[in-house]
């Protein structure tokens, strides 16, 4: 199994920039992996990516060195070793609302006596032509990564006892989905949302733990960098929309 290289930049308190990509394209990937980018996260959750598409661009990361990630939208075990069977080093699952889902989401990542994944010869393991599948098991549990999402005033109130659970690399800030359960839809910069999100960073980091948030543009870059947030993402539709914007304004000139 490859070096998860955004987890160990991350756990020594460096910060890793990764992009969501919810279009089935492995050439994307790549290019992203050849930009520079730390991870790539792929959408299973808001876009059409299935398993299969999943497959190819998780082999595509390995081809260009970028951590591969998956939001996957639905918190089952049997669900979730499906896409790191494949070769994913790492999963992000939404709407993480209490420490009972957080463990729930450790337990299906990691092997045990970790957690409680199914062991099979599949192609994040070499088929078992490789190495010996408990070689495997071992390296499996250090390098998958655990990345959960709070994003709901339920997860905000329980944020002390999902930090209290054990091998969760990565608490995500979701602003989009926060802002609409605080009644601000569509306002992730409403100054009561931004206050939450600063609560529960400085929640995150007195834990010890990571915290990883969107930035869609550089002032909100540069925000999340000061704030100390350590795993960064980015979007193929803002980098398309603000690039497109850019060209077609001097077009027009």
């Amino acid at each position: 199994m490859r070096p998860n290289s955004t987890k160990q930049k991350v756990l020594v308190g460096k910060t890793a920039y990764g992009v969501f990509l919810p279009l089935n394209s492995p050439t994307i990937v790549e290019m992203l992996g050849y930009l520079g980018f730390d991870f790539v996260i792929l959408d299973a959750e808001h876009s059409p990516i299935d398993l299969e598409s999943c497959d190819h661009m998780v082999r595509a990361a390995e081809c260009a060195n970028i951590t591969s990630i998956v939001r996957i939208a639905m918190n089952i075990r049997q669900n979730i070793l499906r896409y790191l069977d494949m070769g994913a080093l790492g999963v992000q699952i939404p709407m993480v609302n209490t420490k009972v889902e957080a463990e729930a989401v450790v337990e299906s990542v990691k092997y045990p006596p970790v957690g409680k994944r199914g062991l099979a010869s599949i192609r994040a393991a070499g088929y078992a032509l490789t190495r010996p599948l408990g070689e495997y098991v071992k390296e499996a549990n250090q390098e998958t990564m655990v990345v959960v999402q709070v994003e709901t005033v339920q997860a905000a109130e329980n944020i002390k006892e999902i930090l209290s659970v054990p091998n969760i690399d990565v608490i995500f800030i979701g602003p989009t989905d926060l802002s609409s359960a605080m009644g601000y839809p569509g306002q992730p910069s409403h100054p009561e949302v931004q206050k939450m999100i600063m609560s529960l960073v400085n929640q995150i980091r007195a834990a010890g733990k990571a915290a990883g948030t969107t930035a869609y543009d550089l002032d909100a870059l540069r925000k999340c960098k000061e704030r100390g947030f350590q795993y960064i993402c980015y979007g193929v539709g803002p980098m398309l929309l603000r690039a497109s914007r850019e060209y077609l304004q001097v077009a027009k000139e």
